[in-house]
């Protein structure tokens, strides 16, 4: 796991792509603090920051060459199959000079081109250079785990893992117009946008061509998946689901350095640290799992004794850490100083990495993907409402501003009439007429904003359940959970590896009949039946607490977040602060204030 960066550009020398790459890297330096590389060729520059973790030898440094050094390439990420992918390229003649999956890639390329994407299974963003055919490619995992920006224009190609590193060339990216209104609005920036215009998100499952010859370039998808046959047995969903999460769980245990899992005590993480455990204890390793929890002085949100209750059944070798008001004061600028693109999720992320790099970890399991593919959220009950809701005149839906309670304020949101709109509604943090305040825009500019984003199309002709799964998938867990988890573990130096993202067990998840998949009024529901010979009644039978902190309370009483937001004037945002602090604003609205307007610099 690591930071890349790289430079196209004919116009620049190459100590001129020199010097950029080497700054660019150098802000990436806590996500790859192990190693530092730099490849500079004709036109071209790829920079590197290493996270040792496979092959932990200096064979891994990067970038890494391949075919007579034909072939090179910066890579950040795991590939989970490398070895399988290893041992076919073997039988085809390719040797290898190192036991990493980084030559892997290098070779499976030069065996299959560009149809080597395709067999590519993990977390990775890198980028690769054919010096023969005058290309270079940038590929990003299928499921967006691992972050890979990009800016091209004017025959010039620069990209990097995070955002701020283009801020650290002599290029002059200017700041984007509209990420105040989208942040109001998704409490995130939405791919492919981000904080500087034209620097974007290359989108999940494709690759960007560079062709050389004459500075064009291309996006393609490089996988199709292709649908399996359906699953419409119970007996037979769950024997699936069973053997794909062991076995992925099992893929995402493979390091050479310490390795760990987070344990919340909520139901993905219990089976996660279950399913590692059982595996190293079926191995015969004699290892116990390195495990480690969070949990507060607030009763009503701690959840450690579920936490105990797992950790007494797996045996785990496990840390606790007890985070208080005192704690959170001390770190909170660190945790919003981290964020590479503002957000009102992270901080608490950034708080369990600390703790994991504390642990002396370099990579950690995580439950983060359950609830969207099996169900665990509100929407997928509210989404027939949403598909009801869509046949009401826009006129109608409007009104829904002047109400208070803001899930009627966004009611707004549907009168857009698309994928914005239906996820705005259900998980908006500001309605349109609070932004256009807020900024002191007019509701129409808002409107333009927001309305002609371009963030994928929802399928209508799906099942509700089906909808909610994929506008959490794509949007929530994609620009939100995703994104955050992976500036802040970086931002430690520590690798989060998400089994349940694992291509295998998605392709059967996807293989199983809706009806099967998600149970009215039963969130999970498949999940907990696959699982429930190793999962105690006591995780799955409570109700669902998310991964939070008790942000309401610590957030009013932090001198840090207000003297951030006391200066500002504006009469809206006045108003807004003043219920959150009388208890009657969410946090999350109060923190989305604070990024637009004093937190986050871009």
């Amino acid at each position: 796991m690591c930071r890349i960066a790289g430079i196209i550009d004919r116009n620049r020398t190459a100590l001129e792509i020199q010097t950029d790459l080497s700054a660019m890297c150098n802000s990436m330096k806590h996500g790859g603090p192990d190693d530092e590389g730099f490849y500079i060729g004709e036109e071209l520059g790829l920079g590197h920051r290493r996270l040792s973790i496979i092959d932990l030898s200096t064979a891994g440094h990067q970038p890494m060459f391949y075919g007579n050094q034909n072939l090179v390439i910066s890579y950040n990420g795991e590939i989970f199959n490398y070895k399988e992918l290893k041992t076919e390229l073997l039988s085809l003649g390719l040797t290898f000079e190192t036991a990493t999956d980084t030559e892997v890639i290098l070779a499976a390329y030069q065996a299959f081109g560009i149809q080597s994407f395709a067999k590519l299974q993990g977390m990775f963003a890198f980028a690769l250079h054919d010096q023969m055919r005058k290309q270079t490619f940038l590929v990003r995992d299928c499921s967006g785990i691992k972050p890979l920006y990009y800016y091209a224009a004017y025959e010039k190609l620069v990209f990097a893992s995070e955002v701020k590193a283009f801020k650290q060339t002599t290029y002059l990216f200017e700041e984007n117009p509209n990420w105040k209104v989208c942040m109001l609005a998704f409490g995130h920036l939405p791919e492919p946008y981000t904080t500087l215009d034209e620097v974007n998100s290359l989108k999940k499952g494709y690759f960007l061509q560079w062709n050389h010859s004459d500075s064009t370039y291309q996006i393609k998808p490089y996988a199709v998946p292709s649908p399996k046959a359906r699953v419409n047995n119970e007996t037979q969903a769950r024997e699936n689901i069973k053997q794909s999460l062991t076995q992925a769980v099992k893929k995402h245990l493979i390091s050479d350095a310490p390795i760990g899992a987070f344990l919340s005590g909520g139901i993905d993480s219990s089976l996660i640290t279950l399913l590692a455990q059982q595996h190293l204890d079926e191995e015969a390793k004699q290892q116990k799992l390195n495990t480690l929890s969070i949990h507060f002085d607030v009763p009503s949100m701690s959840e450690k004794p579920y936490q105990d209750l797992i950790q007494a059944q797996a045996g785990t070798n496990h840390s606790e850490y007890l985070v208080t008001q005192k704690v959170f004061n001390t770190y909170l600028s660190d945790t919003l100083s981290a964020m590479d693109q503002p957000s009102t999720d992270g901080i608490n992320s950034w708080f369990i990495c600390h703790f994991a790099k504390q642990k002396g970890l370099k990579a950690v399991l995580s439950g983060i993907g359950a609830d969207e593919i099996f169900g665990g959220y509100p929407s997928f009950k509210r989404m027939a409402w949403v598909k009801k809701l869509r046949k009401t005149p826009s006129f109608i839906l409007k009104f829904g501003e002047r109400f208070k309670k803001s899930a009627l304020k966004r009611a707004y949101y549907l009168s857009y009439q698309n994928t914005v709109g239906d996820y705005l509604f259900l998980r908006g943090v500001f309605s349109p007429a609070e932004i256009a305040k807020i900024l002191n825009l007019s509701l129409v500019a808002v409107d333009e904003v927001l309305r002609s984003l371009e963030i994928g199309h929802l399928p209508t002709n799906q099942a509700p359940a089906l909808q909610a799964s994929w506008l959490e998938s794509n949007l929530y867990m994609q620009n939100q959970l995703l994104k955050d988890t992976d500036y802040m573990s970086m931002q430690h130096g520590v690798e989060v590896r998400v089994p349940f993202l694992d291509a295998n067990l998605l392709e059967e998840i996807a293989a199983i009949q809706q009806q099967i998949k998600y149970q009215k009024d039963k969130p999970k529901r498949l999940l907990i039946d696959s699982f429930k010979d190793i999962l105690p009644e006591k995780i799955w039978n409570r109700p669902k607490m998310g991964f939070t902190f008790p942000f309401q309370k610590w957030l009013i009483h932090n001198e840090y977040f207000w003297t951030a937001v006391n200066e500002i004037e504006n009469p809206a945002v006045k108003q807004h602060l003043q219920h959150f602090k009388k208890g009657k604003l969410h946090w999350s609205k109060a923190m989305v204030i604070h990024q637009v307007f004093n937190g986050f610099k871009v």
